[in-house]
């Protein structure tokens, strides 16, 4: 389980800067007309930090599934299986 709140905890670090960056480009693009190529770049980089998240809770799920496969496998010879 500790690593399992490692990665949550850094996906949420990285994904929630990522996201206050982007939102924050994407305000300065929107609100300030000379900079407009900012809020496509902000637009991109929420997307990218939607993304991290998504990838880091899909490693937890991954590692919570693989942990959970192991419990219930019994180990049989070749000759059971015949």
């Amino acid at each position: 389980m500790n690593s399992k709140t490692k990665i949550i905890n850094a996906t949420k670090f990285v994904g929630g800067s990522v996201l206050s960056l982007g939102i924050m480009m994407f305000l300065i693009g929107l609100i300030v007309s000379d900079f407009s190529f900012l809020m496509s770049i902000g637009i991109g980089t929420v997307t990218g930090a939607v993304f991290i998240f998504l990838i880091g809770m899909f490693f937890v799920a991954t590692e919570e599934m693989l942990e959970k496969s192991h419990k219930g496998m019994r180990e049989t010879s070749p000759s059971d299986r015949l």
